[in-house]
């Protein structure tokens, strides 16, 4: 399994930091292909659990967010979200005529992942497209990275109270203590690297940033593994040899760039 995980990292790795440093179309685009296979995997996940929200919501709208995101920042946000639960309910109501028995969940559950997925995913492009945001946006994701490594290095070997033993019984106290530490230690040393291309990024503002990630960002990753216990199921697809789904991949991710955004903008 480790030796099947490097290999697809080997050359997953260069081409994502290769699509971040592109930025433009081709980054929102990419972005927009992520999130919207990460928008059927939310709809398989809970398919299989005898739900039945609406696929080409949950794969169209984070794309549509995305790109609105890219064009026009937050502007006409509002018009988009009003959108989407309006076609949210519109489908679900169609679907409850027709004889379906969960439509009253299933607007729910639309309406949830499109958001969750679509509206938290466009921060991945709100950070890029700042002033050095490239940099910013390899900082955040390289922070849970590291966070994360920390945390199974260490809780591999001390971990003994558990976080969650119902979400997630291999997280424990003693390894995301661990991930704060190799975040507050590393972090920074990147961010003194990175500098040298963006002087707005100090060693203390990526000690701030490491800190803040790698202690809250631990929730998403709870957060899908409780959909996946819920339903029984150890990944939400298998697109990603040794790694499961997309979504298995950004669960982290989709909580880091929203708080990053936001760290960023107190920090400058």
């Amino acid at each position: 399994m480790l030796k099947e995980r490097l290999l697809v990292l080997i050359p997953l790795i260069p081409a994502a930091v290769a699509v971040v440093m592109a930025g433009g179309w081709w980054f929102a685009i990419s972005v927009s292909i992520v999130l919207g296979i990460t928008g059927w995997e939310f709809w398989r996940l809970f398919r299989r659990g005898g739900f039945n929200p609406s696929a080409p919501l949950l794969i169209i709208s984070p794309a549509i967010l995305i790109i609105m995101r890219y064009l026009m920042g937050f502007q006409y946000a509002d018009l988009a979200l009003v959108i989407i639960i309006f076609a949210s309910m519109a489908i679900h109501l169609r679907r409850f005529e027709h004889g379906c028995e969960t439509s009253a969940l299933d607007f729910g559950i639309t309406l949830s992942g499109a958001l969750y997925i679509g509206w938290l995913g466009g921060f991945f492009v709100s950070i890029r497209t700042m002033p050095h945001g490239e940099w910013w946006l390899l900082l955040v994701l390289s922070s849970i990275w590291i966070a994360d490594g920390g945390a199974y290095l260490i809780g591999r070997h001390f971990g003994r109270h558990k976080i969650s033993a119902h979400a997630s019984p291999n997280k424990s106290w003693e390894g995301h203590l661990g991930g704060i530490v190799f975040a507050a230690v590393f972090v920074p040393l990147l961010a003194l690297l990175w500098q040298i291309n963006a002087p707005e990024i100090t060693p203390i503002k990526g000690l701030v940033l490491g800190i803040i990630l790698s202690i809250f960002c631990i929730l998403g990753d709870l957060g899908e593994s409780m959909f996946k216990r819920h339903f029984k199921v150890k990944d939400v697809s298998n697109l990603i040899p040794g790694h499961g789904g997309f979504f298995d991949r950004i669960d982290s991710w989709l909580w880091a760039v929203p708080i990053g955004y936001y760290v960023i903008l107190l920090l400058k």
